[in-house]
């Protein structure tokens, strides 16, 4: 019985049928992802070692449920069976050595009770303005730049998507203009529903509920006349519509997740999926309620595949709050979600009702939510016609802010596709970071606003300073300069050939021999320095975080056999909110330039050495006097 969850034995007893999941015990390892390089490499990567551990893993039990004519259904994101039967099926089912644990599939209910303030239906009232949401977020700022999120796919799993509306319509991948194309495009997870107004496996998009058509407004939507509803207008959608009538299981839920890693035809089947076809970016506003039979980690593996396959999961934080740990449903409790909690739009302040952390479901006490966006009266398209439009409230429309607010960053950057992990710390180091003491937090990130609001154009302009870094020396003086990279996009994706990322500094002296040992970022760095003439290049191998690298020189020496600098010298990159004044902006990089004394368009080193605040001839005079190699 340990093995069976309560769920399971409750809906089971008195020889009643219900639905639960083998979870086996072989699941896949697929921690050699995070080596690999492209979005197409690691969603390649992912599916197939998901597919050939479940293909190896499951045939005996499959046999074992056929032979006994029990309705089941195999998955393969996460190595599971979904089984319709009784006590003794799940008694018999976990007694083998093979299965890990059965859980159960509750129907629950996915999404509050949502009541739109307003609805707008034939004649939908004309806007001048871009929606308050948007603006709050900055993204129209980015859009100035020629980025509204071209060249990226956002996923939408929800109660399904009315793809006939006007502000959805061209910003879906399937119409190519003339005709709706759905294979590899969506996929209805409805498989038994009675008296749904879409049926079951919907051939094309279809929303029995609204909030879906509303959610993938917000992240992609715009009708080109005046609803500009969408943060991403740029960007191209997919759906999966993994809810009948707000109501949803961990199976539909599932199987969604399966869609997005390696989409498939309409009435087709796993085994014909391309990961090629995967979002770069997915908004969720739904749960899984534990109090309803979900179990904490049902889903867990399944976000987490996702995530090694470079897709970058979105979740709404949830509608619990104001009490603190009430973020205590999956998807939103995994450190592998990125989960968003609810402003009060045009404000920073948190919305009543939006989940706040720690979690404590799982035991794990994460902070939680990562960030927030504006989710109080947000207007986007509504699925009662092709013109209709409804304002709605929640983290459920806080979330796809962010989702297109990450589609816009990556049109910026398209390197950071597959670097999830980038996408999330440019996100939450440019937020406008809101402090809180609630919830056993204090500063940020915290238990209320994760690292803040999100902030599109701070997002921006921080890829923009990572791709021109500066140096400081730390205690003192150099004789050298330090050169801009000269390859890569340092502090964002720190491999070129090879998997190497190289750092080129140039010196005033000619350098013939010396030693560097290179520090910081995530994963594996090292530094191995190749001297020639003037530069020493050092090659790093791993992926450098924006804010944090560091090289120190030990004995270099130049073509004089002097030895510079005589003691240690360590590079930091200086980036960010320098002035932290909760943005990303020109003060930043005149602050920059006056403190680091690099000009990040020019090649020469110069530092406030009388630290007076500015750099003046003063400040020259000291450093040649101290270097005595005759800067100019």
């Amino acid at each position: 019985m340990s093995k069976i969850a309560p769920w399971v034995i409750q809906h089971t007893a008195g020889r009643k049928e219900a639905e639960f999941l083998v979870v086996l015990r072989e699941q896949a390892d697929l921690s050699a992802a995070a080596a690999l390089t492209t979005k197409q490499e690691k969603g390649r990567y992912v599916r197939d070692v998901l597919w050939n551990k479940a293909q190896a893993t499951q045939a005996p039990l499959l046999t074992w449920l056929r032979e006994r004519n029990i309705e089941h259904r195999s998955y393969y994101i996460v190595n599971l069976i979904w089984v319709k039967g009784n006590l003794d099926v799940a008694l018999e089912l976990a007694a083998r050595p093979d299965v890990l644990r059965v859980e159960g599939n509750p129907r629950v209910r996915g999404i509050p009770d949502v009541r739109p303030v307003q609805v707008e239906t034939s004649q939908p009232q004309r806007i001048t303005t871009i929606e308050p949401g948007i603006t709050y977020t900055h993204a129209p700022l980015v859009w100035a730049q020629g980025y509204t999120g071209q060249g990226v796919v956002v996923g939408g799993a929800d109660t399904g998507y009315r793809w006939t509306h006007t502000a959805l319509k061209t910003h879906y991948r399937g119409w190519d203009g003339t005709t709706g194309h759905h294979d590899y495009n969506w996929h209805d997870s409805i498989h038994d529903s009675t008296g749904n107004p879409c049926g079951n496996d919907s051939p094309a998009p279809c929303d029995d509920n609204g909030h879906g058509t509303h959610t993938i407004g917000t992240a992609t939507g715009d009708d080109g006349v005046g609803n500009q509803i969408g943060m991403a207008p740029g960007a191209k959608w997919i759906g999966c519509r993994n809810m009948d009538q707000s109501n949803g299981t961990p199976a539909r839920y599932l199987e969604c997740f399966q869609f997005f890693l390696a989409p498939y035809p309409v009435g087709g089947n796993p085994n014909q999926g391309d990961p090629s076809l995967a979002p770069d970016v997915t908004t969720n506003s739904w749960g899984c309620p534990a109090s309803q039979g979900c179990s904490a980690n049902t889903l867990q593996i399944g976000v987490e595949a996702q995530l090694a396959a470079g897709i970058n999961m979105v979740v709404s934080a949830g509608s619990g709050g104001p009490s603190c740990s009430t973020v205590s449903d999956p998807p939103a409790i995994y450190e592998a979600a990125y989960s968003v909690g609810a402003l009060n739009t045009g404000t920073d302040t948190i919305a009543s009702f939006s989940s706040r952390g720690p979690v404590t479901v799982d035991g794990s006490n994460r902070r939680k939510p990562d960030i927030s966006a504006p989710g109080i009266n947000t207007r986007s398209s509504y699925n009662t016609s092709d013109t209709a439009y409804a304002s709605l409230s929640g983290t459920s429309m806080a979330a796809p802010h962010v989702a297109g607010g990450a589609a816009v960053l990556l049109s910026a950057r398209p390197i950071l596709h597959h670097d999830v992990a980038m996408q999330r710390t440019v996100l939450n180091n440019s937020a406008f970071h809101l402090n809180s003491t609630l919830c056993g937090s204090s500063g940020y990130p915290n238990n209320t606003f994760g690292y803040g609001r999100l902030d599109v154009q701070a997002a921006y302009q921080y890829l923009l300073l990572t791709g021109a870094v500066s140096h400081k020396t730390q205690g003192g003086a150099g004789p050298f300069d330090i050169n801009l990279p000269l390859s890569g996009e340092p502090g964002v994706e720190c491999r070129s050939g090879g998997g190497n990322y190289t750092e080129v500094f140039t010196f005033d002296n000619n350098v013939v021999s010396g030693s560097a040992a290179v520090t910081g970022g995530t994963g594996s760095v090292s530094g191995s320095p190749v001297f020639s003439g003037h530069t020493m290049t050092v090659n790093l191998i791993g992926v450098i975080d924006v804010q944090r690298l560091t090289v120190t020189l030990t004995g270099v020496t130049d073509e004089f056999s002097q030895v510079l600098p005589s003691t240690p010298v360590s590079m930091n990159v200086l980036i960010g909110d320098v002035n932290g004044n909760k943005t990303v902006n020109a003060s930043d990089v005149g602050l920059v330039k006056s403190q680091v004394g690099h000009a990040l368009t020019g090649s020469n080193f110069r530092e406030d050495v009388n630290a007076d605040g500015s750099l003046t001839a003063t400040d020259v005079a000291l450093t040649k006097s101290r270097v005595g190699n005759g800067l100019p």
